[in-house]
């Protein structure tokens, strides 16, 4: 592999700084940009900003990608040849909350990086949309062949978004462009608003864990490790156009355009109880539950047709939820020294 320049958006997030890690062990340089919110602890991103910040060859700028000065500066500066943009305002709650923080960040954002690939001659995009995109479609193990064309929730709706821009701009420009709906991500250093982290926070603490729809959620979580392997193979495989793709029945995951989409998941649903009961024997602690009805925007449950990123980039997520789970609680004991 050539030692190239490459831009991760959001270098500081959970995904991000997993990705911006694996990259710089390959050798290359990449610029990381993050604007550094406090939707959560800003303190945590710092710190995996100093793990990256060990690699000479790691760059960030601090930027929002909605400022489009700035998102000119960074791809006029360092000319990368590959983007990858997992910069968003993420979580399906808060968009009840804030849905303009949403429109700005995954739509206005995304528009930016998109336009500045085109001018600045990027050779890949990829960018990270989510399984929530099913939405109301009941058909699982979902699949990228399958229409998504009824999101429950703005979050769902912006990366949605997403997906369409990006065929435009692969129909319009011949930017290839990938899109990554991932599922569920759990894992170290991973995101305090989502579940694995809460439920281990309040029951290291003896507190209440919140269950939603009385326990019966199934979920395809799939491990940080993982996500970042199916994200890693994709960056080096340029979406191409898909010379089957038929425009009287057309293939939603493909075009004739070099678009692609795939699901990132661990294709093995799990219960949500079996998830807590995973929690449970890693900590050594039992769970004090408190059940309650489904939140709004929500879904019942989740589960990836991985086919297609099997067959073309010969990736299968394997990471089982107790091994996991485990490697999470480990982290969190020794980095908040409990």
């Amino acid at each position: 592999m050539d030692k190239r320049t490459i831009l991760i958006t959001g270098a500081a997030g959970f995904i991000g700084f997993h990705l911006a890690k694996k990259r710089l062990e390959l050798g290359e340089t990449v610029v990381g940009i993050d604007n550094l919110n406090d939707y959560y602890d800003v303190g945590l991103k710092q710190a995996r900003l100093a793990k990256l910040a060990e690699y000479s060859n790691f760059i960030f700028e601090q930027g929002d990608i909605a400022d489009l000065s700035f998102v000119n500066h960074v791809f006029g500066e360092y000319q990368p040849v590959c983007v990858t943009n997992l910069a968003a305002q993420a979580g399906v709650r808060y968009s009840l909350e804030n849905p303009h923080a949403y429109i700005q960040s995954n739509v206005v954002g995304f528009t930016n990086i998109i336009e500045a690939c085109r001018h600045h001659a990027v050779k890949h995009l990829v960018y990270a949309s989510t399984s929530s995109v099913y939405g109301a479609n009941q058909a699982q193990p979902f699949s990228e062949t399958k229409g998504a064309d009824h999101p429950l929730a703005i979050y769902a709706a912006s990366k949605k978004c997403n997906e369409l821009i990006a065929h435009s701009y692969a129909h319009l420009y011949g930017l290839p462009s990938t899109g990554l709906r991932f599922f569920t991500v759990y894992g170290p250093w991973g995101r305090p608003d989502m579940a694995l982290f809460l439920f281990t926070d309040a029951m290291i603490k003896g507190e209440t864990i919140n269950v939603f729809n009385y326990g019966n959620m199934i979920r395809d979580f799939t491990y940080v490790a993982d996500i970042v392997e199916g994200v890693s193979r994709a960056m080096d495989h340029p979406a191409k156009p898909d010379p089957n793709w038929d425009p009287l029945n057309p293939n939603p995951a493909s075009s004739y355009a070099p678009y692609r989409i795939y699901n990132i998941g661990n294709n093995n649903p799990v219960k949500l109880m079996d998830y807590i009961h995973a929690i449970e024997k890693a900590l050594g602690i039992e769970a004090k539950l408190n059940m309650m009805p489904m939140q709004a925007g929500d879904v019942p449950s989740t589960y990836a047709d991985t086919s297609l990123l099997e067959h073309d980039l010969g990736y299968k997520p394997s990471m089982s939820v107790v091994e996991g789970v485990k490697q999470f609680v480990d982290w969190y004991r020794e980095y908040y020294q409990v």
